[in-house]
């Protein structure tokens, strides 16, 4: 393997006094919810559990001192759980942070190019 084979992949997670509030799986379960606009069924496709899913967000949600989902109630046309506008400019940055952590790993490991031999 090479130096060019290799693609670092930031594992990224963002804490608040030591509480977590947003990492990868959390990432992907609100894209989930913000796809399918159900909790159950958001994290069926994020491969967790409803439990784990409804705690991680109980979890964010305290340690930012505010709601990141919003559920209305079945009845006529169902219910249905979106993210707040917070949650979306939340889960915006923390995408736009891993990318930049991301690209900033990729230029660390591209090796220097070979020196031209002396006396060309």
């Amino acid at each position: 393997m090479q130096f060019s084979d290799l693609s670092p992949r930031a594992q990224v997670a963002l804490t608040k006094n030591g509480s977590s509030i947003i990492g990868e799986r959390e990432a992907r379960l609100l894209d989930a919810v913000d796809r399918v606009r159900s909790i159950k069924d958001a994290a069926a496709e994020a491969g967790i559990s409803y439990r784990t899913a409804w705690s991680a967000i109980q979890q964010m949600e305290r340690a930012l001192g505010r709601p990141i989902v919003v559920s209305r109630a079945g009845g006529q046309g169902g219910g249905a759980t979106t993210l707040t506008d917070e949650c979306r400019q939340l889960l915006t940055r923390y995408r736009d942070l891993r990318r930049r952590l991301e690209d900033a790993l990729m230029q660390a490991w591209v090796p220097a190019p070979e020196p031209a031999p002396a006396g060309d």
